[in-house]
């Protein structure tokens, strides 16, 4: 059973944002070199024309529908059950874990520094955040995408909060 985030005791709440790790990134790359080949696939049918061209693209782009539509459908699921997020509160965040559990809490009075790497590249763009604290582990995690909302909110946060 997944815990909830509420009552944590960090103030109100901000906003709920995406994050991933190494499978999330991992997918989003699978995803794009899927979508480039199923381009080729489809140039390749229609230079080329062998029999059954036309049944050969019906297959490849219903299969293609089928596999973003699983993705529309995780985020969806995901979002509403709280699974791999980022939740901003005043006075810290709650990042969830792959059931929705509570993996990590940080107070902004704990936190020293701020640390952000950013990769964009043709097949996989990602911010990778970690948040080093004082006495623990470093929390990091992914924000998938070229501006994503939670890299401007954090860095919100923690300038309000007279963190660098």
């Amino acid at each position: 059973m997944r815990q909830g985030v509420d009552g944590l005791g960090l103030g109100e709440k901000l906003g709920s944002y995406p994050i991933a790790g190494v499978g999330g990134s991992l997918a989003q790359m699978a995803r794009r070199v899927g979508l480039l080949l199923y381009v080729v696939m489809i140039v390749c049918l229609v230079v080329l024309t062998p029999r059954a061209a036309f049944a050969k693209g019906a297959v490849m782009t219903a299969v293609v529908f089928v596999l973003f539509g699983l993705v529309l459908a995780w985020r969806r699921t995901s979002a509403r059950f709280g699974l791999r997020r980022c939740y901003l509160y005043t006075d810290g965040l709650v990042v969830t874990n792959l059931f929705g559990g509570v993996k990590d809490v940080v107070a902004w009075r704990e936190v020293t520094a701020l640390n952000r790497l950013s990769g964009a590249s043709l097949f996989m763009v990602f911010h990778r955040v970690e948040i080093a604290r004082h006495g623990l582990r470093p929390l990091a995690f992914l924000a998938l995408g070229l501006e994503p909302a939670l890299v401007e909110a954090l860095l919100n946060q923690m300038a309000k909060n007279g963190i660098h």
